[in-house]
């Protein structure tokens, strides 16, 4: 199989669905829209704890010990979070959305302007934060195909009808976070020649899943975490792991 494939079929899901729930949209009242984006939250918060859970993951504890794995979360949180909040993630990618929002949607009032942004932010964020998107997309490069990715597209197809209902367009622009996020770690698994070690990946998985609590949180409309300026710990979990096992 073509590598990349997963990628280019999780793009075409993507706009797809949000072209669906457009037209689904437009004849939902905003109280419906508002419980769709409760539902999504809920669900979020769901596949979120299947992936924190990956904290408990026996491959992590024998590489680093019994009560390394939470500090290795809070650490790659902690640091992650003062490194993105000095690259201003967040207000980057709001930016981005804002730019992409102009571009593709002509300039309008201030109100559909952030309803823009945030489809675009929560959609991306959602669709990119997983640990299908990282494991799928390296074994998509690796050659060992993209069942995983073919997966993800199915369930971010789903999600991208219910969040374009409530958000509108901007969903369709998170196809494009969603090439260059895939399409990266694709060519990273080509030249990697390998996946990452069990205890590396349970760490990323479980990392993500709490980026993703803060990402139902806002689907919610429970607190307006900067899960953008979070995402650096995502980098940093694999590398406090090998410090870890190297000091156990």
């Amino acid at each position: 199989m073509i590598p990349g494939i997963g990628t280019a079929v999780n793009v075409v899901t993507v706009l797809v669905g949000t072209v669906l729930g457009r037209l689904l949209g437009n004849r939902l009242p905003v109280r419906t829209r508002d419980l769709v984006t409760d539902a999504l939250g809920l669900v979020t918060l769901l596949i979120a704890a299947t992936s924190a859970v990956a904290v408990l993951d026996p491959a992590l504890s024998a590489r680093v010990g019994d009560s390394a794995p939470m500090l290795i979360v809070l650490g790659s949180l902690v640091l992650g979070g003062i490194v993105g909040s000095l690259l201003r993630l967040e207000q980057r990618v709001e930016s981005l959305g804002g730019w992409l929002q102009r571009r593709l949607s002509g300039e309008t009032g201030s109100a559909e302007r952030h309803r823009f942004i945030e489809g675009f932010v929560v959609a991306s964020l959602l669709f990119c934060t997983g640990p299908l998107t990282i494991l799928g997309s390296l074994n998509d490069g690796l050659g060992n195909g993209a069942d995983q990715l073919f997966l993800k597209s199915t369930l971010d197809g789903f999600a991208a009808i219910a969040f374009a209902s409530a958000f509108g367009w901007g969903v369709a622009a998170a196809a494009i976070t969603v090439f260059v996020v895939q399409g990266a770690l694709t060519v990273v698994g080509m030249l990697l020649g390998d996946v990452l070690p069990d205890a590396e990946l349970a760490a990323i998985t479980a990392t993500g899943g709490l980026l993703l609590v803060g990402v139902a949180l806002r689907l919610l409309r429970i607190r307006e975490i900067p899960v953008a300026d979070l995402l650096p710990a995502l980098l940093v979990a694999p590398a406090l792991v090998a410090v870890a096992a190297a000091l156990h």
